[in-house]
């Protein structure tokens, strides 16, 4: 292998790093390392990088396509393989299944934790992992013990199997991530793995992650968090998208985790469950902005500023007639992002309201609202009731979820074409041969 490479790596470190071909074009970001263990304490064998490429999926790259590993940059060349990276059986991820594991020094016999693992190409070409950076137990008050680096061969316990495996170090290698690329690395994760992560995630963060997940999987989560604990998380989830999450893990089980609920946030979840998955009402949040005719451009900028407001419920705000909270007083209209934003921030939104757009019913059906969505260019819609009442609003991200296929968030990344990413270079080693 040809290149810039340095003799030692922490990949830990190398997590997120830049993934560049050979003419200087992003191809995308490393994630993780795969291993195969080895007979006799040997050094581990990386076999190549996992790399997530545009639309979130994360595809193998052999380490012998890897030409050069510098400061913030990684440089591969040949063909890339687009398949969707599934790890096989003897193989392991360095960070999703090695960090944070509880080993022994050999010589004492002494537990420590794995912090990060460092890879070095021996003679023959090959990277191996022959450095492990380990904390020891910290002892007395001290909340972190002392950490050192140690050889491959100074420590022992990989190969046995742990119950209770941390996840503190992995989980800082993906504290960066958005919601919908932390549920892609977990579903990479082997399933005892994926449910300690999300044990580890605070009830908003793990509920975000669970929005963006299949079915069947957030389904198999859910399933292993405590009564309390699912509660709690299903409360900071949006309503539309909890009462999905209910629907799916059987009538008995809904009802229990709904008495656990906050009453508040378990009476939004129960009204939206009473309506058809794929209509209006199904498919509504029962939060978006509401304001009245009597509030300012400057009150509603302000609220569309908030941080935990999507893009496509910030693109309007529904003025109503109070209460504010749905179902809401008489619905008035809608002012639109745009508008706000060319008018002075003392005006009132009952001067500037659209009254053109029409709430549709909450029997509505899934055909009736994206038709709706396209006809006059929104990014959401109001549901009313027969009064004319403001029941929740409809968003195109709703819609497209109930339009695409089931687990449309994985089957997009199976498509098994090649993309050249070095065009005229010719393929010399496939990836089975690799692996």
């Amino acid at each position: 292998m040809s290149g810039n490479l340095i003799n030692r790596v922490f990949l830990a470190r190398l997590a997120g790093t830049a993934v560049f071909d050979p003419n200087g074009d992003p191809v995308g970001k490393v994630r993780d390392a795969l291993a195969t263990l080895r007979a006799n304490n040997q050094p581990p064998r990386i076999l190549g990088l996992v790399v997530e490429v545009p639309l979130r999926r994360r595809v193998f790259v052999p380490i012998t396509r890897v030409t050069s590993i510098e400061s913030g940059t990684v440089i591969i060349t040949g063909l890339l393989n687009m398949r969707r990276f599934e790890s096989r059986t003897g193989e392991v991820l360095v960070l999703g299944e090695m960090l944070d594991r509880s080993i022994s020094l050999v010589e004492t016999g002494e537990k420590v934790v794995v912090e990060d693992m460092g890879m070095e190409q021996n003679r023959t070409g090959d990277w191996l992992i022959t450095r492990v950076h380990v904390m020891r137990r910290g002892t007395g008050l001290r909340r972190k013990g002392a950490t050192s680096t140690v050889t491959w061969e100074e420590v022992s316990g990989f190969a046995t199997s742990e119950h209770n495996q941390g996840v503190a170090n992995l989980l800082a290698t993906l504290s960066t991530l958005r919601a919908a690329d932390l549920a892609t690395v977990m579903h990479d994760l082997a399933p005892k793995r994926r449910v300690e992560v999300a044990r580890a995630l605070n009830d908003e963060r793990l509920a975000d992650v669970l929005e963006e997940m299949d079915e069947a999987e957030r389904v198999e989560l859910l399933a292993e968090l405590e009564g309390e604990r699912a509660a709690d998380v299903l409360g900071e989830m949006d309503p539309d998208d909890a009462a999905d999450l209910l629907r799916e893990v059987g009538q008995e089980r809904a009802q229990a985790l709904l008495e656990l609920m906050e009453p508040e946030d378990a009476e939004d979840v129960r009204r939206l469950m009473n309506y058809e998955d794929y209509t209006a009402g199904g498919m509504m949040t029962t939060e978006p902005i509401v304001m009245t005719a009597d509030n300012t451009v400057a009150e509603a900028l302000a609220a569309v500023r908030q941080s935990e407001i999507s893009p496509a419920l910030a693109s309007q705000v529904f003025i109503c007639r109070a209460p504010l909270e749905t179902p809401t007083g008489r619905f008035i209209g809608i002012a639109h992002y745009q508008r706000l934003l060319r008018e002075a921030p003392s005006r009132l939104l009952g001067s500037m309201v659209d009254t053109d757009t029409q709430g549709l019913n909450p029997q509505a059906s899934l055909n009736e609202v994206s038709s709706y969505l396209a006809s006059y260019n929104l990014l959401s819609l109001p549901v009313v009731d027969a009064n004319e009442r403001l029941l929740g609003a409809v968003t195109v991200d709703d819609v497209l979820d109930h339009l695409l296929p089931e687990n449309w968030r994985h089957d997009h990344r199976d498509n098994s074409k090649t993309v050249n990413v070095l065009e005229h270079e010719e393929l010399i080693n496939t990836e089975e041969s690799e692996r």
